[in-house]
């Protein structure tokens, strides 16, 4: 375990030694409700407002501020944050993929997972006051590629 030291005290893994390195990572979730608040979200009919676009904004600070979030995360120099929020009546819901990129020596997999985190965070607090019983379902790891451990993509 990496984030141990000898006497098993949790500690930040030194990361000087690594070679600066382009790295991305893909995480994907979901906020799963009804269909009549999916409606209520897809026509921005929402009483507080442009739900995905809110939800966006907060996906990127959320990316953005995983260092401070999560302890033995280091701050990264994010190049990139992307995030892609997908209504889909089947589930019903709404899909949410963040795409994060860095040139560092360490990846961006938290980032890249706190940032559906938060979007999806963001959705359920817009809307909750329509529908309480709202899912946050499947948050995970997609792909990431760069660094010592090389890709990583779930065959869907």
């Amino acid at each position: 375990m990496t984030h141990f030291d000898s006497a098993g005290q949790a500690h930040r893994v030194d990361v000087s030694d690594k070679p600066v390195t382009d790295r991305v990572a893909v995480a994907q979730g979901a906020v799963v409700m009804s269909a009549e608040t999916l409606t209520l979200i897809t026509s921005g009919q929402a009483k507080k407002g442009d739900v995905l676009g809110v939800a966006r904004l907060a996906g990127i600070m959320g990316a953005k501020k995983t260092a401070d979030l999560i302890p033995l995360c280091h701050p990264l120099p994010i190049t990139k944050v992307a995030l892609d929020l997908t209504p889909d009546p089947a589930l019903p819901g709404i899909v949410v993929r963040a795409t994060v990129k860095t040139g560092g020596q360490t990846g961006v997999e938290m980032e890249a997972l706190t940032a559906v985190s938060v979007a999806c965070l963001t959705i359920y607090d817009m809307v909750k006051a329509v529908e309480k019983s709202m899912r946050i379902e499947g948050i995970r790891l997609m792909l990431k590629d760069g660094g010592k451990s090389g890709r990583f993509e779930v065959s869907e």
